[in-house]
């Protein structure tokens, strides 16, 4: 596997190859991001993983000082899947040059992480539109956990006509439910559980969530998950995933958007 710290030298080094797979990853590998990576080997022979815990899509300081972080165990995760590029910057390296391409918010922004993160999208969509200007992959796999963030990055793409292909994958689950995240290692067992319990109740009455919602009872819904351990609801909305809205048909295809805490720890899932 051959590791660079310098755009420059990642440019030179793969310019002249055709159908990279890219899998953007903020590092504390798991296994939402090992599956990522076995389906984008599967598309093509040459895959490229960047690690990079990006400032500008934290919320605070303190969020991003105590964000996991693994490397040497990411960089030996990496070479036991026989990856052959990886590359890890340092913030200069990666935002001091000025992309082409202009950033740009889908009105979806604006709603469920998008109101309690002003400024979270715009990072995200930032850093990877500069990782697809040096990188110029063919192909850029993301987990559908992040169905929001996902979405306003094809967005992204879509209006600044980038010839990179998303392939959209499952979110990847433990055999208790909760959504893979490098955040649950901050859990402890018992919140662990709890974090379990609000899966499956929210799993098990997704339309009764919505009807709630819908008749101006989400107190209800709040109260319930309160009472099965989270600490804080940031929000609970049904979502439309085809106009990409909150859902006000009852018969329209919709997920339940949840982001909680518990204790300290923010969860963001939608089943």
């Amino acid at each position: 596997m051959k590791i660079f710290k310098n755009r420059k030298n990642l440019i030179e080094n793969i310019s002249g190859l055709k159908k990279i797979a890219f899998v953007p990853t903020m590092g504390a590998l798991h296994k939402g991001h090992i599956n990522l990576i076995n389906k984008a080997k599967k598309k093509t022979n040459k895959v490229l993983i960047s690690i990079y815990i990006n400032p500008k899509q934290f919320s605070s300081k303190r969020d991003f000082r105590k964000y996991p972080r693994k490397l040497n165990k990411d960089i030996e995760t990496l070479k036991n899947l026989r990856i052959d590029y990886l590359y890890i910057p340092n913030y200069k390296d990666i935002f001091l040059y000025k992309p082409k391409n202009k950033i740009y918010l889908d009105n979806f922004s604006k709603i469920l992480c998008g109101k309690f993160r002003p400024f979270h999208f715009k990072g995200v969509v930032n850093i990877v539109n500069r990782f697809l200007e040096i990188i110029k992959p063919k192909f850029l796999y993301l987990g559908m956990k992040d169905f929001q963030q996902l979405s306003l990055i094809q967005s992204h793409i879509t209006q600044n006509k980038i010839k990179t292909k998303i392939i959209k994958c499952p979110t990847i689950r433990e055999k208790n439910g909760i959504a893979i995240s490098s955040r649950n290692v901050l859990l402890d067992k018992n919140q662990i559980q709890n974090a379990a319990k609000i899966y499956k109740f929210i799993k098990k009455n997704k339309k009764l969530i919505f009807y709630k919602i819908l008749n101006k009872k989400r107190h209800e819904v709040v109260s319930e998950l309160t009472q099965l351990g989270a600490s804080k609801i940031e929000y609970i909305e049904c979502v439309n995933l085809d106009k990409q809205n909150i859902c006000k048909s009852p018969t329209a295809k919709f997920n339940v958007f949840v982001a909680y805490y518990i204790g300290k720890v923010r969860l963001i899932d939608n089943l």
